[in-house]
């Protein structure tokens, strides 16, 4: 028997209960190979990944590419099962037609032996049938079940920032710091109508953190005011797994749920109620949306309308944003006002630039309920209460000889760190707050347009993230293209 060479290829499942586990799968090709003559020169594993999708499997796609090279390394690929190279009939007839006719390469099942000729060709067309079948079988009756734990409120997903679970198979429970930020995301977007944008920059600014250890975005900010759970609901089947795609809501299931509720039914309603008037539904927004990050901030100067854009193309191919009044293109303003998004972003970028240098700027205060800074004063002290326990546990650590003496210093430089920090939010809230004559804002205007200005020229933002950034300082852009004026309405909040 002359000597082969072989790929061999290992797939779990993540709720398969038939198969067998990786190690298994592994000594099982390797032992076949030592029996058949084959050296195996690698093997490659997708754990945990359906094999419904061939190209959800990165391995996968990796020995078929390798597999197809000029230098054909490969005689055959090794699997414990067919349905471990795939469980999808037509993506596996594919896969082994490919490898087979233009590579010579095998597809063999050390534990489904066929037969030579057209006979074993059918066995192995009735083995994958067989099995993408049981796979379709088995999906529908993991999501019937899921489906019906969902409808008796149990929670079947990673428990979102506030709670955790501590026992399997019970409703997770509240971690009181966590359900402190969480209420403060939700009083801030209700009542002191902030934007998912600044609540970020706010958490992060006192050194929160997500459920993930990472620090706030926009999109986590929206996603906690947009779950229910966090008022004692259950949610499931929101979006499609493969694609991350949201379904019609008619197909979400919304009930009541086991675990203890963090904020009240009324406060994520009216939560929601905002959401409404702010963000129109995905796939009914206008089309000039966020086509650009000053989308929604340019007026005309004559009918003070809103600019739209609309997306161009240059010669060269290059794609551009051109704003025109949405009065104009109604018939209820006398003129267009239009203005390439070439020469107003410099324009802005310019005056931004320029209020920095000259540390002057004309700027509106606006105010922030007194709540928000109760609120934001009472995590404070939450959290530097939490440092004590922070400083007992690794205290603990150190003397049972778990963390070296090295390491117990490193632990305690650095809550100290987080301790002084807190207390000098701490002060300035409470200085805030005081009677005394307020400092001239100013300053703290400037740092927040250095803030904003860092964001519009850094490629690491979105176009919506550098978009709610402007909207935080900025209230209207007003560009007069006849005069070639431009006049930025900025505001602050007080503090």
């Amino acid at each position: 028997m002359s000597l082969k060479y072989a790929y061999g290829y290992i797939r779990v499942s993540t709720h398969d209960q038939e198969e067998i586990s990786p190690d298994s799968q592994e000594h099982l090709l390797r032992d076949y190979a030592a029996k058949n003559n084959i050296v195996i020169l690698k093997i490659f594993t997708d754990l945990g990944i359906s094999g419904r999708k061939a190209d959800k499997r990165p391995s996968f796609q990796e020995m078929i590419g390798l597999a197809k090279g000029p230098d054909h390394p490969v005689d055959c690929i090794l699997v414990w099962k067919f349905s471990r190279f795939a469980r999808n009939q037509e993506e596996s007839i594919v896969y082994k037609s490919l490898l087979k006719k233009q590579h010579n390469v095998d597809v063999i099942s050390i534990s489904e032996p066929l037969a030579d000729g057209p006979f074993g060709s059918l066995i192995e067309r009735i083995i994958e049938w067989m099995d993408e079948y049981y796979s379709i079988r088995l999906s529908g009756e993991v999501f019937r079940g899921m489906k019906e734990n969902a409808t008796r409120g149990a929670y079947q997903a990673r428990p979102p920032l506030g709670y955790k679970v501590v026992e399997r198979g019970k409703p997770p429970v509240i971690v009181p710091e966590e359900a402190a930020i969480v209420r403060m995301i939700f009083d801030k977007y209700v009542n002191g109508k902030m934007s998912f944008f600044d609540i970020a920059r706010h958490l992060n600014s006192l050194g929160l953190k997500t459920s993930h250890g990472k620090a706030f975005e926009r999109r986590s900010i929206e996603y906690i005011i947009q779950n229910p759970s966090y008022c004692g609901m259950i949610r499931w089947n929101r979006t499609e797994n493969a694609t991350n795609r949201i379904k019609d809501q008619d197909e979400w299931i919304i009930t009541d749920g086991m675990q203890e509720a963090i904020i009240s039914k009324e406060l994520f309603d009216a939560a929601q109620e905002r959401l409404k008037k702010i963000y129109k539904p995905v796939g009914k927004r206008p089309s000039s949306t966020y086509k650009h990050w000053l989308s929604g901030l340019l007026k005309c100067p004559v009918c003070g309308r809103t600019l739209t854009a609309t997306t161009m193309k240059r010669a060269n191919g290059e794609k551009y944003a051109y704003f025109s009044c949405y009065g104009y293109s109604k018939g209820k303003c006398d003129k267009p006002h239009g203005v390439s998004s070439l020469l107003i972003e410099k324009e802005v970028l310019k005056a931004l630039e320029e209020a920095l240098g000259s540390n002057s700027i004309v700027y509106e205060m606006r105010e922030i309920r007194p709540q928000e800074l109760s609120n934001e004063r009472t995590l404070i002290s939450e959290r530097l209460v939490s440092l004590k326990g922070k400083e007992d546990r690794i205290r603990a650590s150190y003397r049972e000889g778990i963390d070296t003496l090295e390491e117990y210093k490193e632990n305690k430089a650095l809550i100290a760190k987080e301790r002084d920090s807190l207390e000098r939010q701490l002060a300035e809230l409470e200085e805030n707050t005081s009677d005394k004559i307020p400092d001239d804002p100013t300053p703290k205007m400037l740092d927040r347009v250095s803030s904003v200005h860092d964001i519009l020229v850094s490629d690491s933002y979105s176009l919506v993230q550098k978009n709610e950034a402007l909207k935080q300082i900025i209230d209207k852009i007003v560009y007069d293209r006849e005069s070639d004026t431009l006049k930025i309405h900025f505001f602050l909040y007080h503090s």
